[in-house]
């Protein structure tokens, strides 16, 4: 992810391009997903924890922040489990990567979210998340990926 500099860019042919990092935070066969405030773009949809990566930051070191920042824990960041580009509707443009976190240590905070929730990977698709991540639900929901 070495393009992480060219974060918020606009190329000549295309949108503005965010590198984003996220979490697939799982616990006892549940995984942390939180509700975006009803203040934010795409407010009320659901999403994973995780953040922009910052100039300078491999993606690990950007989700390790993003968590903290987020959540108050101190993640062990895991494997990549799987990488997405998604083109919004409105012009926007992501390139997510997501990283599997078994461990952790600190008590989850919520310091961002309208609301943050365990459920279960076969329960997701009943939630309304970003179209970006929608892919990912149906394969996590199918025990795919995790």
């Amino acid at each position: 992810m070495a393009e992480a500099h060219l974060n918020n860019s606009k190329g000549s042919n295309g949108p503005a391009l965010r590198f984003v990092a996220a979490a697939l935070i799982v616990r006892e066969g549940k995984v942390l997903i939180g509700q975006r405030r009803p203040d934010q773009p795409m407010a009320s949809q659901w999403e994973f924890p995780g953040g922009k990566i910052e100039a300078g930051e491999s993606p690990e070191q950007a989700l390790a922040r993003e968590l903290e920042e987020e959540l108050g824990i101190e993640a062990v960041i895991g494997p990549r489990i799987t990488h997405i580009r998604h083109n919004y509707r409105h012009g926007g443009a992501v390139d997510l990567v997501f990283f599997a976190v078994h461990e952790f240590s600190g008590e989850i905070v919520n310091r961002i979210y309208h609301e943050v929730r365990w459920t279960k990977l076969e329960d997701l698709p009943g939630y309304e998340f970003l179209a970006a991540d929608r892919g990912l639900i149906r394969d996590l929901a199918e025990g795919k990926l995790l």
